[in-house]
């Protein structure tokens, strides 16, 4: 699963957010804060960023982030993550203006087990890498995505694969003792031998953690309108398979633990931040096209950084959606998003979660599910956990995705957590 997903607004029969404007986040609930200008709008992505300009008002938009951390942001957060966009594509003052003004809202520097900054090479300076160590922050994420020319501008990634590496000596001599780097392999035209002998490369540097994801085209993107314009051509599917065991049994060799279909990391350095999302925990983002979920509502502030700041300057207030799930829904969501991780999900603790009612395994629909994709071979038991089996693993999105068909009752969408790197 990509680097939950940031939202287009109300729409449709989408009610105004009425209960998420009563909602206040309990102390140390987890805080996501959505930077979103980038130096180009990758193809693949369909996160919400924009292109800066010349007459992109990156001050003001850190005015807003503090403002709305003002008012909605927990005190004492258990994690912090900046993401995008690009954060680091602020400059090192805003950065830093950022930095201490959530610090002063919230207290991460002493309540935080985690905080964490995405970045892109181009912009990863030493000196904004120092900076941002001395304001707090003590993991960084660094979206590489690949070593290849080709695949870089197919991409349209603003960096070459030097500038990668010189982003993460930078991390390193900051003083970083957790550097996760990103990578997307299985693309169009890609070798197999290539792909691995790239990532022999980044294995090589020794970084903590790695998010390695088989390149997926999303709805709306500019690789996506290539593919159903024939000017791209899908690896098939026994070559993307190929690419997927590869690079699991590779990391598997170089002593990285896959703890979630797409996420790698040597002992103590999980992404702690995305394991909430995994265990379908509340958080609470702030930005443009942010997402939270406190209790069992979720809502989301629109894919405008125009309209946000007009919702911010309005009321204080800038959601434009909000649902909340029944018990049985929101139980389909706690197995769909905890299947992928190597844990698995314990029924009676996605019951607590979810609020489910249920006297024990028998009354419980997920479990019924279960056991019937355990007979078919994509689902184990182990320790009253359910995860993945090894033919489960490649399916993974399909075989999680049942429980939302199965638990959901009322037909409708629902949105996905972000997950980052």
């Amino acid at each position: 699963m990509p680097p939950p997903r940031s939202d287009s607004g109300r729409s449709g029969g989408d009610p105004a957010p009425v209960l998420a404007r009563e909602l206040e986040a309990p102390r140390g609930t987890p805080l996501y804060v959505h930077v979103p200008y980038c130096v180009v709008k990758c193809t693949y992505c369909d996160f919400f960023s924009v292109a800066a300009d010349e007459s992109s008002d990156l001050d003001g938009v850190v005015d807003g982030l503090l403002e709305e951390a003002r008012r909605r942001a927990p005190r004492d957060p258990d994690t912090v993550f900046l993401g995008g966009g690009t954060p680091t594509f602020l400059g090192e003052e805003q950065l830093a203006r950022l930095l201490v003004g959530l610090e002063e809202t919230t207290g991460f520097r002493s309540s935080a087990r985690e905080v964490s900054v995405e970045c892109n090479p181009e912009s990863l300076t030493l000196a904004k890498a120092q900076r941002m160590r001395a304001l707090g922050v003590d993991r960084l994420s660094i979206g590489v995505q690949s070593l290849e020319p080709r695949v870089l501008e197919l991409f349209a990634r603003p960096h070459a694969a030097e500038d990668a590496f010189q982003a993460y000596r930078n991390a390193r001599e900051a003083g970083f003792e957790r550097v996760s780097l990103d990578v997307i392999y299985a693309v169009p035209g890609q070798e197999l031998e290539r792909w691995l002998a790239d990532l022999a490369r980044l294995v090589a540097l020794a970084p903590d953690h790695l998010s390695a994801y088989s390149l997926a085209f999303e709805e709306g993107t500019t690789l996506t309108k290539a593919l159903r314009a024939g000017k791209l051509e899908r690896l098939p599917e026994e070559t993307d398979l190929a690419f997927f065991l590869e690079t699991r049994a590779h990391l598997n060799a170089a002593g990285y633990t896959p703890y979630e279909v797409s996420n790698f990391s040597t002992k103590g350095h999980r992404c702690a931040h995305n394991e909430n999302y995994w265990h379908n925990g509340p958080y609470v983002g702030v930005g443009p096209g942010a997402v939270s979920k406190l209790e069992r509502t979720r809502f989301g502030n629109p894919r405008s950084i125009a309209s946000w700041r007009r919702g911010l300057a309005r009321d204080g207030f800038a959601a434009t959606w909000e649902e909340t799930l029944p018990p049985r829904a929101d139980l389909g969501q706690t197995w769909w998003l905890g299947l992928r991780t190597a844990d698995g999900v314990r029924p009676d603790a996605a019951r607590a979660t979810a609020g489910f009612a249920a006297a024990s395994d028998e009354d419980d629909p997920a479990v019924g599910l279960a056991r019937e994709l355990e007979a078919q071979g994509f689902l184990c038991r182990s320790a009253g956990a359910w995860s993945l089996s090894e033919r489960g693993l490649p399916l993974a999105d399909a075989v999680s995705r049942r429980f939302l068909d199965l638990t959901s009752g009322d037909g409708g969408e629902h949105r996905s957590p972000v997950l980052h790197g």
